[in-house]
C-alpha cells in the first residue's frame, strides 16, 4: 500500500479546522462535507446497464462518508462511448438500474451526482485492462466523430468531422440523458468537458480546425459546450446543481491553457453553472505532465479566484492535512478523490478522525469507530 495514501495521521497543524468536514451548498443541493468521490469509469456495464458492481462500488463510497459519490462518465448516445463496457443513459431503460443507485447513495446522506460524456474521436476501444486500443471492424468498431477529421493518436481512426445536424444531434442527446438522470434521482449532474473527448475536442485548437460557427475563435470553439450547458439547464430544475469538468491545460503547446479556462468559466457561471471540476490533459498522447501531490491545484484556484465560481481539485490528493489545507486556504471548494477512494472507500470517516473531527459513523461500523 501507499502510505501517502492512508487517511491516518494527518497534519497536527491543522487539527482543530472543520474546513474539510464543513457542509457547503451547490445552489439548492446541501452537502454534509467537502469531500467529493470523482467519476472514474469503471468499464462494466453490459449495454451501458448500470448492474451490482455500481451499485457496491458507489455505494460504498457512500458508506464511507463522502459528501457527494459522482457515477462515471455515462454515455448520451451509443456511440458516445469509450469501449463497449461504458456505462450510459441514452434509453429509457437505463433509468431504473440507475435509480437504484441513486437511491443507495441518498439512504447514506450522501449527495448523488452523474457525469454525461460523449468520447469523441477517443470512442469504439477496449477497455484499459485488454490494452486500450481501438477496436477493429471484427470486434464491433464504430465510427467515431469530431470536430475535424484529426485522429487523437496514429493507431486511432480518423473521426467523421460533426455537421450542423450532427451537432444538434449531439446537443440533444445530453439534453435528453439529463431528463433521464433527474427521473433516476441524482442531485447534481456534471457534463465532461475533459480529457480529449467530445466537448473538450471542440475547445482546442490542436483539434478543432473548423472554419465554421464552431471553430476558430476562442467564442466559436466554445460553443457547443455552451450548447450543451444550455440545453440541461433548459430541463432540469433551477435548484440543481451543474458542474462542468474540464482540462485546464492540455499541458501543449498553442492548446487549451488555464487562460482560455478561466474565460469559459465566467461564460459557464453567467450560464448557471455552479461548480467547474479542475482536471487536465487527455487531449494528445505522450505530453509531459508534471506529476506531484496536488498538481492540479493550482487551476482550480486560479479559476475560482478570476472566474468568480467554486471549484473542485482533483489529482493526486491523498493525505487528509493536504485535503484540508486546499480548502481552508480558499484554493477549492470541494476536494475530489479517485485512486486514494479506490484504495481506501473509507477515506472520510479515517480523515475526520485525523482532523480532529466527529462525523457519524454508518451505526453497521460503530464497533470498528474506536
Amino acid at each position: 500500500m501507499d502510505s501517502t495514501s492512508r487517511p491516518e495521521g494527518g497534519d497536527s497543524a491543522v487539527a482543530e479546522t472543520q474546513h474539510l468536514f464543513a457542509p457547503i451548498n451547490l445552489r439548492g443541493l446541501a452537502l454534509k462535507n467537502r469531500v467529493g468521490i470523482s467519476p472514474m469509469c469503471q468499464y462494466s456495464s453490459p449495454d451501458g446497464f448500470a448492474t451490482d458492481w455500481h451499485l457496491v462500488h458507489l455505494g460504498s463510497r457512500a458508506v464511507g462518508g463522502a459528501g457527494l459519490v459522482i457515477a462515471e462518465a455515462t454515455a448520451v448516445t451509443a456511440d458516445g462511448r469509450i469501449t463497449p463496457y461504458d456505462l450510459g443513459v441514452w434509453t429509457d431503460r437505463h433509468v431504473e438500474p440507475l435509480a437504484r443507485v441513486a437511491r443507495f447513495i441518498h439512504d447514506q446522506g450522501t449527495a448523488a451526482g452523474i457525469q454525461l460524456a460523449h468520447a469523441g474521436r477517443k470512442a469504439s476501444t477496449h477497455r484499459p485492462w485488454e490494452g486500450g486500443k481501438p477496436l477493429t471492424a471484427a470486434e464491433g468498431a464504430w465510427p467515431v466523430v469530431g470536430p475535424s477529421p484529426i485522429p487523437f493518436a496514429p493507431d486511432y481512426p480518423t473521426p467523421r468531422a460533426l455537421d450542423e445536424e450532427g451537432i444538434r444531434g449531439v446537443v440533444g442527446a445530453f439534453r435528453a440523458a439529463a431528463e433521464r438522470v433527474v427521473v433516476a434521482g441524482f442531485d447534481l449532474i456534471e457534463i465532461h468537458a475533459a480529457h480529449g473527448y467530445l466537448l473538450h475536442s471542440f475547445l482546442s485548437p490542436l483539434s478543432n480546425r473548423r472554419d465554421d460557427r464552431y471553430g476558430g475563435s476562442l467564442e466559436n470553439r466554445m460553443r457547443l459546450v455552451l450548447e450543451v450547458v444550455g440545453a440541461v439547464r433548459d430541463v432540469v430544475s433551477r435548484t440543481m446543481p451543474l458542474s462542468v469538468r474540464i482540462s485546464a491545460t492540455d499541458w501543449a503547446e498553442g492548446g487549451w491553457d488555464i487562460g482560455q479556462s478561466v474565460v469559459l468559466a465566467r461564460e459557464l457561471a453567467r450560464r448557471e453553472v455552479d461548480l467547474i471540476d479542475c482536471s487536465s490533459g487527455g487531449l494528445l498522447p505522450g505530453v509531459r505532465i508534471p506529476l506531484k501531490p496536488g498538481y492540479q491545484v493550482a487551476f482550480a484556484e486560479q479559476i475560482r479566484r478570476e472566474a468568480g465560481i467554486a471549484t473542485a481539485a482533483v489529482g493526486l490528493i491523498t493525505d487528509p492535512g493536504q485535503a484540508d489545507a486546499i480548502i481552508r486556504e480558499g484554493r477549492a471548494d470541494v476536494v475530489l478523490l479517485a485512486r486514494a477512494s479506490l484504495r481506501y472507500p473509507y477515506w472520510p470517516l479515517h480523515a475526520a478522525r485525523a482532523l480532529g473531527q466527529d462525523i457519524a459513523w454508518p451505526p453497521q461500523y460503530a464497533r470498528a469507530q474506536s
